[in-house]
C-alpha cells in the first residue's frame, strides 16, 4: 500500500525555520514526481515546492513567494523528502502536504496540485509570534 506520511510541522516565530518530512513507504520516491502543498484555511490548495523524478535530472520549481526562503530536496537512502523553511512568515501558516505521482512532471507544471495521485494526511505549520 503506498503511503506518504509528513512530520516536522509545529509553531514557530516569524524568521524563524522548520523542516518538513516527507516519508514513502510501499514505493520508491526517487521514481516519483514529489510537489509540496499548503492549504490555509478559506484559501485554495497552492503549490509550494516540487522536484522532478531523480533519473530526469531532479529539477525543482518554487512558489515566488518562498523563492529564496524554502528548498525541496531528496535522500533517496531514506526514501524521504524534505522541506527545509527558512525566514518563515505569518502568511506561511497553513497545512503542509507532500503528494507524489509517478509520471515525470516538467518543472513548469509540477506545481499543479491536480496533477498528483497520491497525498499525506498534513502536517500543521504556524508562523505567530
Amino acid at each position: 500500500q503506498l503511503q506518504l506520511v509528513e512530520s516536522g510541522g509545529g509553531l514557530v516565530q516569524p524568521g524563524g525555520s522548520l523542516r518538513l518530512s516527507c516519508a514513502a513507504s510501499g514505493f520508491t520516491l526517487e521514481y516519483y514526481s514529489i510537489g509540496w502543498f499548503r492549504q490555509a484555511p478559506g484559501k485554495e490548495r497552492e503549490g509550494v515546492a516540487c522536484i522532478t523524478i531523480t533519473a530526469s535530472g531532479g529539477s525543482t520549481n518554487y512558489l515566488d513567494s518562498v523563492k529564496g526562503r524554502f528548498t525541496i530536496s531528496r535522500d533517496n537512502t531514506k526514501n524521504t523528502v524534505y522541506l527545509q523553511m527558512n525566514s518563515l512568515k505569518p502568511e506561511d501558516t497553513a497545512v503542509y502536504y507532500c503528494a507524489a505521482e509517478d509520471r515525470h512532471l516538467l518543472p513548469g507544471v509540477c506545481l499543479k496540485h491536480v496533477l498528483y495521485d497520491y497525498w499525506g494526511q498534513g502536517t500543521q505549520v504556524t508562523v505567530s509570534s
